[in-house]
């Protein structure tokens, strides 16, 4: 038996915002500070500068169209991969611009493979882009952790199969055909992404329970389960939820797209989009999208091995992080205070903080863009995993907002893991595009107490948008926002499966702790395209009071909402604080809301 949790963590103290830009001038004479080449140490010694650019490390797998034995290479490298759900290689196969005939490049966990072009159209297979479930009985639910980017396919059987789950975005890419989000022979598929992206034929998600495609173009969608949703989607199928149980919305209110690595010649540098208002279609329809193209040799290229102060000394010279693929441990904090700052992972790079540190904190500044990595909780618990701003953070960033995209935070399941909250956005603006938040159910290290996880993600900014928000399985309140004017295009969610028994979960007077609450205090939020899920196979009987919960004012708004008990492990009695009728029976058996309030 566990005791009742303890009450959450009460929200942080309101807050002014400060629309002045007075602390932009500021930050400015900070920066031209940092940027110097050198330190000084206590004793007033220059202190070595860190070295921009470099060679990418060994898994960093470059080919052209003259490579001999190209499919050889990635079938080797998917091998190793292919069922490596928690093992610790990491790769990026990177293809220079040029034409690829008879390719099909299977990925599997921790693969990244991506054109190495300023367009998409610039690498072209006549060939796939593969990944399947073969591994595990056909079953692509555990199909985590990979990530297509940047090329145009010629499908070989005019349909592209991409039948992932969580954390594989589908990015940047042109398929002169259709794509198939389902495993060979239509097993379940749990979810997942597509961005700035061109599909030219159909669509068809089949057995997938929800996907969020965002600025992209498809020439069809087939059909839905519980939760498909759009956002700035040409051909996107109309507003009809819940049957079908399509959400969308014409435009993306704000986007940027994720930074990448590309060849300028033979000069290797990473394009940084420009931010889009009321974006629809792709970034790049008009040839060479908006930006800013930065060389290589103003990024530190962080290996294995390398340490935090290492890390920490290079951006406060002024340079920029690219970490290559492999499992970076770190003893202190990653600290990025230079507004405009890239921190860009390459082939799911991972960070662990080894002694209970925060792993990445980003000051209150403008326009710092975290993108492709993953972080992973170490064995001493850590209050925080990520931090964006300080706690009362109050600078305007509407002109140029920080970024996450593509970051992914992991609690157990490679081995014991624990943070009390996993991700805290206090900064204002900040743009929240496409991360799973996971406390694990499955793999080593895991159990209600084994990887203790309260909280998921706490929004305290103001102006946060949230555009594809997967966060899954915490002890207690999967997202909390306390910030005015959140957004949210998206959310998927289960709640913990592990939990032992109804006094686990209890919260006060309630049973159970919401997936996603907006506090009382708010008085401005809007989401789109919401589920909720519960599988309580430990005990069946748990009841879960609501998935969602949110003061019943005038500015506070969602559109699609969804509960699910999975096969009737669990129910849950309302959808929205007392609002939706119960999920009950020993079948998979949802419950709707179009609207609330």
């Amino acid at each position: 038996m566990h005791a009742p949790p303890t009450p959450p963590t009460p929200p942080p103290a309101p807050r002014t915002r400060l629309r002045t830009r007075a602390l932009g001038f500021a930050a400015l004479a900070v920066a031209m500070l940092m940027s110097v080449p050198t330190a000084q140490t206590a004793f007033g010694e220059e202190a070595k500068a860190v070295p921009g650019g470099g060679d990418l490390g060994p898994n960093v797998h470059v080919f052209d169209p003259s490579t001999p034995d190209i499919q050889g290479k990635v079938d080797e490298i998917f091998k190793k991969q292919e069922s490596a759900q928690f093992g610790l290689d990491r790769h990026a196969l990177m293809f220079k611009p040029g034409t690829y005939d008879n390719i099909n490049a299977q990925i599997g966990f921790y693969t990244q493979i991506a054109g190495l072009g300023l367009h998409p159209n610039d690498t072209t297979f006549n060939g796939d882009v593969t990944v399947d479930a073969g591994w595990f009985d056909g079953n692509a639910t555990q199909n985590f952790w990979r990530s297509a980017e940047n090329l145009t396919l010629n499908p070989v059987s005019g349909t592209n199969r991409w039948a992932v789950s969580q954390a594989a975005p589908f990015r940047r890419m042109h398929v002169k055909g259709g794509l198939n989000l389902a495993p060979d022979g239509y097993g379940w598929a749990s979810g997942g992404y597509i961005a700035d992206s061109k599909i030219d034929g159909e669509v068809g998600p089949y057995s997938q329970q929800q996907w969020y495609t965002r600025d992209s173009s498809v020439g069809g969608w087939v059909n839905g389960v519980w939760n498909m949703t759009f956002s700035g989607v040409e051909g996107a199928p109309a507003n009809s939820f819940p049957e079908p149980p399509y959400t969308t919305l014409d435009t993306t209110p704000i986007s940027r797209e994720k930074p990448f690595l590309y060849l300028d010649g033979d000069d290797y540098k990473v394009f940084v989009p420009e931010k889009r208002e009321n974006a629809r279609g792709v970034s790049w329809a008009d040839g060479t999208p908006a930006g800013e193209s930065i060389p290589l040799d103003q990024f530190y290229v962080v290996k294995e091995g390398a340490d935090a102060a290492t890390i920490n000394a290079a951006v406060e010279q002024g340079l920029h992080l690219l970490f290559t693929p492999g499992v970076h441990h770190i003893d202190e904090t990653i600290t990025i205070d230079r507004a405009d700052t890239v921190a860009l992972g390459l082939g799911l790079a991972t960070i662990i903080p080894d002694n209970g540190v925060t792993a990445i904190k980003v000051g209150d500044v403008d326009g710092v863009k975290l993108a492709g990595l993953l972080v992973d909780a170490g064995p001493v618990n850590s209050e925080t995993l990520i931090e964006v701003g300080p706690e009362n953070a109050s600078a305007d960033h509407s002109a140029n907002p920080t970024s996450l995209q593509d970051v992914f935070v992991r609690i157990g399941g490679a081995g014991p893991g624990k943070a009390t909250t996993s991700i805290v956005v206090n900064s204002d603006d900040t743009i929240i595009d496409h991360t799973w938040v996971w406390r694990a159910d499955h793999g080593e290290g895991w159990g209600w107490e084994t990887n203790r996880a309260d909280y998921g993600v706490r929004v305290n900014g103001d102006d946060v948008l949230a555009t594809g928000l997967f966060v899954e399985h915490f002890n207690k309140y999967d997202v909390e926002w306390y910030g005015e004017r959140g957004r949210t295009i998206f959310f998927q969610n289960e709640k913990a499966y592990d939990a032992p028994n109804q006094a686990a979960i209890q919260n006060g007077d309630t049973k159970g702790y919401a997936a996603y609450r907006v506090d009382d205090s708010v008085e401005q939020h809007e989401g789109w395209g919401m589920g909720s899920y519960c599988y309580y196979n430990v005990d069946p009987t748990i009841i879960q009071e609501h998935g969602f919960k949110a003061p019943v004012k005038p500015g506070v708004k969602f559109h699609s909402l969804i509960v699910v008990s999975l096969g009737g492990n669990g129910q849950y009695e309302h959808v929205i604080n007392d609002v939706g009728s119960p999920t009950s029976g020993t079948e998979t058996v949802p419950s709707q809301v179009v609207n609330f309030p």
